[in-house]
């Protein structure tokens, strides 16, 4: 039987660095939250939330622990020039958790979706996770080792990558791509100590579903879909996205970890 002392359970990262995109609100920031209470140190990533984004960064410690990027996501070099910033901060890099992204609010069938707009979704949602990707594996697969393992890459990908979302076929598609990319990222890095998984969530709660979710209409839609019958926390999403980089995942990899409370088996 376990002792007092020894029956506590701890998600530790002491000693790793991460770096979060889209981190001064929504998931993001709640990961960023987790990820240093957990005792990780945390590089994140904003687009405009300037103001939020200093007001995470204080909360958090302030630069010794927690230090923001201003950066645009929109292409495979802006991800690439992100890790690079990331990596002289804090001089290495464990984690990488790619969380940003974009949903276009409005429906937009097929034969008049604009290539424009297409080619912004796949910019923001997959160009620039490829070269976040990219650089930072070389960074972990360059750097002194930390324990068994090299590094962890977690994908936020989307209920909708699995089962797709009529009139955002672009939002789908590019979420799809992710967690093919998480598979074939697994299949070549498992075996190097790199562990790829992906969280995909359902409906959360946060400013980019706002709108959809104050519709009465569409909240109805949304609520008939989710067999828990609400929407999901941030942190809800944050601590599976934390638990994947944590020694108690140590036989995870490759996987789609699904958080939305039922939903993608309802169709």
């Amino acid at each position: 039987m376990l002792s007092p002392q020894t029956s506590a359970v701890t998600l530790s990262l002491d000693g790793r660095v991460a770096l979060i995109t889209g981190g001064s609100r929504g998931i993001g920031a709640a990961t960023v939250r987790l990820f240093r209470k957990a005792g990780a140190k945390v590089i994140f990533s904003y687009r405009s939330a300037a103001t939020q984004a200093e007001a995470l960064v204080q909360e958090c410690g302030g630069p010794e622990h927690c230090h923001a990027i201003k950066q645009e996501l929109a292409s495979a070099d802006d991800g690439q020039a992100l890790v690079h910033a990331a990596r002289e901060i804090y001089g290495r890099l464990d984690c990488l958790i790619v969380n940003h992204g974009i949903w276009p609010s409005h429906d937009a069938p097929i034969a008049e979706m604009t290539t424009t707009q297409w080619r912004e979704t796949m910019g923001i949602n997959l160009d620039s996770s490829f070269g976040l990707v990219q650089a930072a594996v070389a960074q972990m697969k360059a750097q002194p080792q930390t324990g068994t393992t090299r590094g962890h890459v977690v994908l936020v990908s989307s209920t909708a990558a699995q089962r797709g979302e009529a009139f955002h076929a672009d939002y789908a598609a590019s979420k799809g791509a992710l967690v093919s990319l998480t598979k074939s990222l697994s299949s070549e890095l498992a075996g190097q100590g790199i562990y790829c998984n992906c969280v995909a969530p359902g409906w959360v709660a946060t400013e980019m579903s706002a709108a959809a979710l104050n519709h009465p209409e569409t909240s109805k839609k949304v609520m008939n879909t989710i067999p828990l019958g609400r929407v999901a926390h941030v942190d809800e999403i944050a601590g599976p996205i934390l638990f994947l980089c944590t020694p108690l995942a140590g036989f995870i990899s490759g996987e789609i970890f699904n958080v939305n409370g039922g939903a993608v088996l309802v169709g």
